[in-house]
């Protein structure tokens, strides 16, 4: 059984792994807090002096990639812009949405991304296939055929009503577009986990008015509609335009070219915020990396290539460009995809990406190499007496479009927006029945809202994971070669549930 020597422990690894045993003390001591948060400080003082946010797409985004670019190219690193075209997305105003008659009364909504701007007042009408009262299963398929829109009125405004499930939302507001509906209010699905206020994603610019209700308040309207005629507002306004933004790349001068580890982070922030925690912990540590490296003199035996993904707040655009720009030349010589975003939550957990599914067989597995990577976390954290939950790929970064095309992915995630559960309290530490970070895409998610110890013990277990993979002479597989034929490691994009932040579905 290989195994990996982290100072003076010894780190065994599965027996399914083949991967060298690499001493990555150097290295993990070079990398330290204080270098970590020098960098974190300095996006601070970016977003300060951009209105808050370093949101791509905004004076924020650019002067952020601008630090990186001038620090690498400091430590001596040649540094590669990919510039890339893509929708910006603003919400300049609240969505608001009523009920007019039969029974006036106000709704909780929210603007789905690239909906359109507008001031509909109009009839609703429900698409057909909606389950309401909501069962387990099956899952609703309101609005996913065009068949399920009755054509709307030439003559007065009609505002869509479609439950969530089964297809995008994306196909849903298309259908109910071409129908010739003015509005689209999509509702929540009520089945367990799916009652809340949705928010999600179209993926790309709309011509209407697209907005959001919980499963009680649309199963509500519904029930409006089928008791009589029923007049809805909505009300939206954005700013939709085509701006152009970058990835920030740079490559090791050393190593083999033929079998490249792209270690990345995303560098936006949402429009809410600064993002110092997601992803400006993820940025810091792969960019102190880079650069201590570099001071190091370390040789890598395959090339390292640091990247810093624009655009994934807005659907993962950064890793979809780089990796829909690549030949499939280059695409083969990928050996593996480290993706850190967010390490820092106040209420942390160490969340490992579960390669193989074996936390939840129903999950989306990595393709082969992804085990082997988990692996090299968990046994890290083990030897250092450190406990590991799994995560699993749910589409929510920037992994996502490596493992689409068979490429091995892992990484490693502190938490957002869900709560710690009283065991991982017991585990952890921290507050059980608390968000992991109370301050996801918020304005508050700035220079203070960091954990340190989750930086420092996140940090080096990604450190030892990048150095590992660029030391080891062997790969992941049983014969130690480190790639597994390319045709059985796709992971369709449509297994995934989300494009970044955003719920697609």
């Amino acid at each position: 059984m290989a195994a990996v020597v982290v100072g003076s422990l010894t780190v065994p690894l599965s027996a399914t792994a083949a991967i060298d045993e690499v001493n990555t003390t150097k290295l993990r001591q070079a990398v330290t807090v204080s270098g970590i948060l020098q960098h974190e400080r300095a996006l601070q003082r970016i977003a300060n002096n951009a209105g808050g946010t370093r949101a791509a797409g905004t004076p924020g985004f650019t002067a952020s990639a601008a630090y990186v670019k001038a620090r690498l190219t400091m430590a001596g690193y040649q540094v590669t812009e990919q510039p890339f075209e893509f929708e910006f997305y603003q919400e300049v105003t609240p969505a608001t949405l009523s009920q007019v008659s039969p029974a006036p009364q106000n709704y909780e909504t929210a603007t789905f991304t690239y909906s359109g701007s507008g001031n509909i007042v109009g009839g609703l009408v429900a698409a057909t296939n909606t389950v309401v009262p909501a069962t387990p299963a099956p899952s609703s398929a309101s609005g996913c055929a065009a068949t399920d829109f009755a054509p709307a009125s030439a003559t007065e405004p009609q505002v869509a009503l479609i439950q969530r499930g089964t297809c995008t939302f994306a196909i849903k507001t298309a259908n109910a577009i071409a129908a010739g509906y003015d509005a689209v209010i999509i509702f929540n699905e009520g089945n367990p986990g799916r009652t809340e206020l949705v928010e999600g994603t179209l993926g790309a610019t709309v011509s209407v008015p697209v907005v959001g209700l919980s499963y009680a308040d649309g199963a509500a309207l519904y029930a409006s509609v089928l008791a009589g005629p029923t007049t809805v507002a909505v009300k939206t306004e954005v700013i939709a335009e085509t701006r152009t933004t970058v990835n920030i790349i740079a490559d090791t001068r050393t190593g083999n070219k033929d079998k490249v580890i792209v270690v990345g982070a995303h560098l936006d922030s949402v429009l809410e915020g600064p993002g110092i925690n997601d992803n400006g912990s993820g940025t810091a540590t792969i960019l102190e990396t880079a650069i201590q490296m570099k001071k190091l003199k370390i040789q890598p035996r395959q090339q390292v290539r640091f990247a810093f993904w624009g655009a994934e707040k807005l659907g993962l655009l950064g890793s979809e460009n780089y990796v829909a720009s690549a030949s499939d030349v280059d695409l083969a010589k990928i050996y593996a995809n480290l993706n850190f975003d967010m390490l820092a939550s106040p209420n942390y957990v160490r969340f490992v990406y579960d390669g193989d599914a074996s936390a939840d067989p129903s999950a989306t597995a990595g393709p082969p190499g992804s085990a082997q990577i988990e692996s090299i976390f968990n046994s890290y954290f083990a030897a250092k007496g450190l406990a590991t939950e799994p995560t699993a790929f749910d589409g929510r970064s920037d992994y996502g479009p490596f493992i689409a095309v068979g490429i091995p992915a892992g990484g490693l995630f502190s938490g957002a927006e869900g709560l710690k559960t009283p065991e991982e309290a017991v585990t952890y530490g921290g507050t059980a029945g608390e968000a992991y970070d109370a301050c996801y895409h918020q304005a508050c998610d700035s220079i203070t809202n960091l954990n340190t110890k989750a930086i420092d013990e996140l940090g080096d277990a990604a450190v030892h994971a990048i150095m590992t993979l660029a030391r080891s002479s062997t790969g992941f597989f049983e014969d130690g070669s480190r790639m597994a034929p390319r045709e059985l490691q796709s992971v369709p994009a449509s297994e995934f549930d989300y494009k970044g932040s955003s719920l697609v579905r």
